[in-house]
């Protein structure tokens, strides 16, 4: 073997060697590397600010405030309210709604129910609308308080005690403050039906019934104190005494 060849086979050997070695490097260089992250460790890094690594699936960006961190954390969150629904809850609220101002109590429907004449012992608004009175120290007009005896008597078997109202029959109390009183008047004389797909509700007439319609304003009023809440449930504590003019009307109208 001449001195040439072995010189090119030592040549061969070296390169070889050191093609190895490289080779050797880069495979350790590779194992000390971190593995791909996975897609759920990349979206935490996400979150943390932290870029994910190579290979993590991005991350969907969720939508701002509350409902991001929902769904960052995987919780389920309750559903959001129908559109409108606090409004129109809102807007039920505000139906019913009686203004005191200026020294006036003016219902819902507009009709002002303040108390300026009195007449065979039953007060009246300006308009000659009857309504109640309550003194200072919390006594009852007698009118009002022969409508809580009357109700009691004749409505609450269908509308529940002191007007509250039941399951089949509306709470009048709230009814007198939306209704006209000469609405008031006629459906309590002529009676009403309402029908539909769910039922078929009946209030029967009463313009015959001596023992509804000679107090018909009395309970107009006892359900206009009820519904302004000037008055609580129950027996009223306190009430004037039964004049005569009341005595002489109610005697003209049950023997009439």
């Amino acid at each position: 073997m001449t001195i040439s060849t072995t010189a090119r086979r030592l040549a061969i050997t070296v390169a070889c060697a050191m093609t190895a070695l490289a080779q050797t490097a880069v495979a350790q260089d590779s194992t000390t590397q971190p593995p791909p992250a996975a897609a759920g460790a990349g979206a935490a890094a996400a979150t943390s600010g932290d870029a994910p690594a190579a290979g993590a699936a991005a991350p969907t960006a969720p939508e701002g405030g509350a409902g991001a961190a929902a769904a960052t954390s995987g919780e389920a969150q309750p559903a959001a309210p129908a559109a409108g629904a606090e409004t129109a809850a809102g807007a039920a609220e505000e139906d019913l709604e009686v203004k005191t101002e200026g020294g006036k109590t003016v219902l819902p429907n507009g009709q002002d129910i303040t108390p300026v004449s009195q007449e065979n012992g039953r007060w009246y608004n300006a308009e000659g609308i009857p309504t109640f009175k309550i003194e200072a120290d919390g006594t009852l007009d007698y009118a009002t308080f022969s409508g809580y005896r009357r109700y009691s008597a004749e409505c609450h078997v269908c509308h529940g005690p002191d007007g509250e109202g039941s399951t089949y029959a509306p709470a009048l109390k709230n009814s007198v403050l939306k209704m006209d009183y000469y609405a008031y008047q006629e459906i309590v004389a002529s009676g009403k039906q309402e029908v539909n797909k769910a039922a078929n509700l009946v209030m029967p007439a009463f313009g015959t019934n001596k023992n509804v319609w000679c107090y018909v304003d009395d309970i107009y009023v006892y359900l206009l104190a009820r519904g302004t809440d000037a008055i609580p449930r129950g027996r009223p504590a306190k009430k004037e005494s039964k004049s005569d003019d009341f005595t002489a009307q109610e005697d003209s109208c049950m023997n009439g």
